[in-house]
């Protein structure tokens, strides 16, 4: 069954809704990436933080109050009219809600407890709910009064692609007629200084399958499309293919030849019915870790023998971990929308210097186009700690 992908709302480092985010993405613009002090102690790193006054968590849900959530209800808040418009034809009870997180309120708790060992007793509008990974779903679905099923997947940067698998099961199975999914995640020193312990994190903008590459950034973003068994307005886009794979290789180091990628892509491209050559893009996981680049470039060019334009758009967001899969699901979106009227590409931003230990790759440039006759196909990759894998086809509806 085609799952549509009917409306999105999307808040990032490169904008606040859809169509400041397509600006900047097909601009290449890296301004969303700043240099901030206070996250890692005794270092100032480049983060993709979402600036400016968030919307309010509404009064009477006061134990949902989190960053986390307030990014989610941005996004929400972008296609209020769309959920609304979807709970009036379906029912509440038959609209779903699936998120992809690895932080939720986690930011909250850290702050919960440096309060606790300073004065012995937790902040008032402390609670325990604002850090449960499931707390992005429950706050949703309590929000807007679903009855669906709600709940979170958190699997590490597959957690967002892994929701848009399970919500289109969910439609597959007829448990719902419409699922809103995606992922969201915040910036907090949990994670800053988890990845910088590992020494993953680049003190400059990451520089993407570059012989100077020298690790990530972290970025913060909230994803929310409406997903349903039945074509919008415009532009009727849906996810046609999907594939994961798990190889477990390491906890945080991916298998060396990318067999679990190329699976995963493999998976996406047969249950879309599609042949390598039919992907217009592919928006790759692209970290700029020397282990993530090296595999992925091997990867790819195992299934992409004649070539696929690609850019790892990571260097304008940073990672946004548990959010990236939807992000990068919907930067996929943008391509194909009718609002796209250059069909523009997001460029791959980087110094130029390929590696040449990895295979190369057919690098988008600003001058690069999409096809302008339909169908047309772009393929998205995550892959995650412990050889977690995902690779999701977006596509123009049949």
């Amino acid at each position: 069954m085609t799952a549509y992908l009917n409306a999105l709302g999307v808040i990032c480092s490169l904008g606040r809704d859809k169509d400041e985010v397509a600006r900047n993405l097909f601009a290449g613009d890296c301004a969303g990436m700043r240099n901030e002090a206070g996250w890692v102690p005794e270092r100032s790193l480049p983060v993709g933080a979402v600036r400016g006054e968030l919307a309010a968590i509404p009064a009477e849900l006061p134990r949902q109050h989190s960053r986390n959530n307030q990014l989610l209800l941005e996004a929400a808040l972008q296609i209020r009219q769309d959920i609304d418009q979807a709970i009036q034809t379906y029912g509440r009870e038959r609209i779903g809600v699936v998120l992809g997180t690895s932080t939720s309120g986690i930011d909250e708790a850290s702050q919960g407890l440096a309060h606790f060992i300073r004065e012995q007793q937790f902040p008032p509008e402390y609670d325990y709910q604002q850090q449960e990974l499931g707390a992005p779903a429950n706050f949703l679905a309590e929000w807007l009064q679903l009855r669906g099923p709600a709940y979170v997947i958190s699997t590490a940067c597959t957690s967002s692609a892994r929701a848009l698998m399970s919500a289109q099961r969910l439609l597959d199975l007829g448990v719902c007629d419409v699922v809103l999914c995606g992922g969201v995640d915040t910036l907090c020193k949990l994670t800053l200084n988890g990845f910088s312990a590992l020494e993953a994190v680049s003190a400059q903008r990451c520089n993407p399958f570059s012989l100077n590459r020298n690790g990530i950034n972290i970025g913060e973003a909230a994803v929310l499309f409406l997903m349903s068994k039945q074509p919008g307005d415009s532009p009727s886009i849906a996810l046609l293919g999907s594939g994961a794979s798990s190889d477990a290789h390491h906890i945080s180091a991916p298998e060396p030849s990318g067999r679990g990628a190329q699976q995963a892509m493999r998976k996406a491209l047969n249950r879309a019915g599609l042949q390598p050559q039919q992907i217009g893009y592919l928006n790759l996981h692209g970290t700029a870790t020397q282990h993530n680049d090296a595999m992925e470039s091997q990867a790819v060019a195992a299934v992409f023998p004649d070539g696929v334009p690609c850019s790892s758009t990571k260097p304008m967001t940073g990672h946004t971990l548990g959010a990236a899969g939807a992000l990068e699901a919907a930067f996929c979106w943008l391509s194909l929308s009718t609002g796209n009227r250059e069909h523009a590409l997001p460029p791959h931003v980087w110094d130029g210097q390929p590696d040449p230990e990895l295979p190369a790759l057919n690098w988008v440039t600003p001058a690069t186009r999409l096809a302008s006759t339909h169908p047309r196909y772009l393929m998205s990759n995550s892959f995650a700690f412990g050889g977690n894998n995902v690779s999701l086809i977006i596509g123009d509806a049949p």
